[in-house]
């Protein structure tokens, strides 16, 4: 077993969750830490897994929770579910860019974020100029790596249903052979399994992953 530690954030949502089973199998990392907004409803029985619910709003409070060879960042919301944009920009641009300023300060490694297709700063589109604003801030911190995953519609097993969510599994499912590699679906166990991949490999710079990538590193 490697020395390492691994940080997730977000283990209760879907991607983080499968984030999670692939983590607690993974002898690349010794000990696994799990930030949480509220306690997880999946028992995961694992001596490596230190389970910790925190306020987000006090995150500099958490410091010693933050020292990581890697951070799995999985956090993220959408406008309905947050409430606001406000409230969403919150949660997907101010947790997000506090932690991993912390982190890069502690010298983490690798900093892992999933992100999304269409993620631009310059968007007339609010939910993507977040994700874009982000991606561009995460670029100024000093990670030796740092990996952005773009998925498009994330394929799962969710706890809530989205109504658009699942028309546009329809219409993906009738109309794959013409939807490009980069506009396709990909399973959220998918982009754990990439994360993961990509997060070994140790490389350094700075790097975007899009659906297409994401599913050719999961085969």
């Amino acid at each position: 077993m490697n020395d390492k530690t691994a940080l997730l954030l977000g283990a209760t949502g879907l991607v983080g969750s499968e984030c999670l089973k692939r983590l607690v199998t993974d002898d690349y990392y010794s000990r696994i830490i799990v930030l949480t907004r509220r306690a997880l409803t999946d028992a995961v029985g694992s001596p490596k897994i230190e389970s910790h619910v925190i306020d987000f709003d006090r995150i500099s409070d958490y410091r010693d929770l933050l020292k990581a060879s890697h951070v799995f960042c999985t956090l993220g919301s959408t406008i309905r579910q947050a409430g606001s944009k406000e409230q969403f920009y919150k949660v997907d641009f101010t947790y997000v860019h506090d932690i991993a300023g912390i982190c890069a300060g502690q010298r983490t490694e690798h900093f892992l974020v999933v992100s999304a297709m269409g993620a631009n700063a310059r968007s007339g589109i609010f939910y993507n100029r977040v994700k874009g604003e982000l991606e561009k801030a995460l670029q100024q911190l000093p990670f030796k790596s740092l990996s952005i995953f773009r998925p498009s519609l994330i394929l799962g097993d969710r706890k809530e249903y989205r109504l658009k969510e699942e028309i546009s599994k329809l219409a993906a499912g009738i109309f794959t052979f013409a939807i490009p590699g980069k506009y396709k679906p990909v399973e959220a166990s998918d982009i754990a399994k990439a994360m993961l991949t990509i997060a070994h490999a140790s490389l350094a710079g700075f790097r975007i992953y899009e659906s297409d990538e994401i599913q050719k590193m999961a085969r």
